[in-house]
């Protein structure tokens, strides 16, 4: 990291020293006490080196040596991928406007956290974005053994003041139906891209998964080290009433949860029927399930296929199966993401929410209620219960 020298901030009108967003008077450069440079900007690498790394007098021991990298390792899964993308953005863009206005990184100063914030929510930013980035960045100061306290003064009060008066309700992604999920099937060519493509959505409906929990499975347990579950299929049982299916281990926001895909009743929309037919024909025995086939001469690849192939798939055919046509391209495109699988499978499920809030591995049956685009409202009426 190249060593700079701080920017002298522009001038503006003096703030009260009681006022709650007053930054701190005081600027340190980045260095420890020896005067070593911190690397803030440093990814998840470095992190790992700076939470897992022992004594150098302790990798003399060669065993030792192995555990080192052992819990590097472990360090650096402790976050789902996504997550540490979107930490690592939020890491960035807070230290550059930290430079821009003459602050230093460390250590993590309250009142300048609500500075951000302020200039953040004022820039146009919703509030789960700043919740969000609020999370990444209070995560790279715990791991730069610099914790910052969220619940201070400076940043809870200008956090609430934000929520008061730019909160609103979240911006949702459409559901896609059991009649919409069968058009947009047909929309997809029988070559091997499709066969895979057709099993990535109806399978993505019927668990209710999340994209990234759709390209993160594996054909068995431990198959590979960025897998974040696997599936089991199983054949029809001597109970006439067992048809067999799939079942899922998947690990989640909410830890590890099982979920049971059963069979459909036709072959060409059955998902279990889909993900059989993908596997024979793609030659998927083990590690991922679903993969990148070359477009040039159609081969199948050893990799793991981007989550975002599961958005794209999803826009590219709910347009081409004309779903919600009232709506301009543009529009569509952004109404139709990976979650309108899951928001889709929640919506249409005529079950006991319970088990819907299982399947999707929600921790709250409110969280669930999110999902449910299409629900009886006002089934309890506690007006007429009240006697009105």
């Amino acid at each position: 990291m190249i060593s700079r020298p701080p920017i002298k901030p522009e001038r503006h009108e003096e703030i009260p020293q009681n006022d709650p967003l007053a930054p701190s008077s005081r600027r340190r450069e980045n260095s420890n006490e020896n005067g070593t440079e911190l690397d803030v900007d440093s990814g998840d690498d470095a992190l790992a080196e700076q939470t897992a790394a022992p004594s150098p007098t302790l990798l003399v021991d060669p065993r030792l040596a192995r555990l080192s990298e052992t819990a590097k390792n472990y360090a650096r899964a402790a976050r789902a991928e996504n997550t540490a993308r979107a930490y690592d953005s939020d890491w960035r863009q807070f230290a550059s406007w930290l430079r821009r206005n003459g602050f230093d990184e460390l250590p993590p100063e309250p009142q300048t956290v609500g500075l951000y914030l302020a200039a953040q929510a004022e820039a146009g930013a919703s509030v789960s974005t700043l919740e969000r980035r609020l999370s990444g960045i209070c995560w790279r100061y715990r791991q730069l053994g610099q914790p910052l306290d969220v619940r201070n003064r400076h940043i809870s009060t200008v956090l609430a003041g934000i929520r008061r008066k730019h909160a609103r309700p979240p911006a949702q992604k459409a559901a896609i139906f059991a009649d919409e999920l069968l058009a947009m099937l047909a929309t997809l060519e029988m070559d091997l891209r499709g066969l895979r493509d057709r099993a990535i959505l109806a399978l993505g409906f019927a668990g209710g998964l999340r994209r990234s929990e759709i390209v993160g499975l594996d054909c068995g347990p431990g198959q590979s080290e960025d897998g974040t579950g696997w599936i089991e299929i199983y054949p029809a049982g001597e109970n006439p009433h067992n048809e067999g299916g799939v079942l899922l281990q998947i690990s989640g926001k909410t830890g590890w949860r099982e979920v049971e895909i059963g069979r459909g009743s036709r072959p060409e929309t059955c998902p279990v029927a889909l993900l059989e037919t993908w596997m024979r024909l793609g030659r998927i025995g083990h590690w991922p399930l679903f993969r990148p086939i070359a477009r040039k001469n159609g081969g199948v690849s050893a990799g793991r296929l981007s989550d975002k192939h599961v958005a794209r798939l999803v826009q590219k055919c709910a347009l081409a199966a004309g779903i919600r046509g009232d709506l301009s391209e543009g529009e569509r495109k952004r109404a139709f993401g990976g979650h309108s699988l899951r928001a889709g499978l929640a919506s249409s499920a005529q079950i006991e929410e319970a088990h819907v809030q299982k399947h999707l591995g929600h921790a709250s049956a409110e969280m669930t209620r999110r999902y449910q685009r299409k629900r009886d409202r006002f089934k309890v009426n506690l007006t007429k219960a009240a006697g009105l």
